[in-house]
């Protein structure tokens, strides 16, 4: 994984975050799934470079 995937997706996973407190914070129902779905791209792409990293090491 490259260094600059690695800072985009912790970036979204940092921006899911902030989304789902804000929106927790004003029982904004659709803002907090909005965040959680950020989070959860954000995993998908980690565990998708990651597979890609195990086969090049292969």
């Amino acid at each position: 994984m490259g260094l600059g995937d690695k800072i985009s997706n912790a970036a979204e996973d940092l921006g899911g975050k902030a989304k789902e407190a804000a929106g927790n914070a004003t029982n904004n129902d659709r803002l907090k799934a909005e965040g959680q779905t950020d989070q959860v791209k954000a995993d998908a792409k980690k565990v998708g470079e990651n597979i890609k990293d195990d086969f090049k090491r292969d």
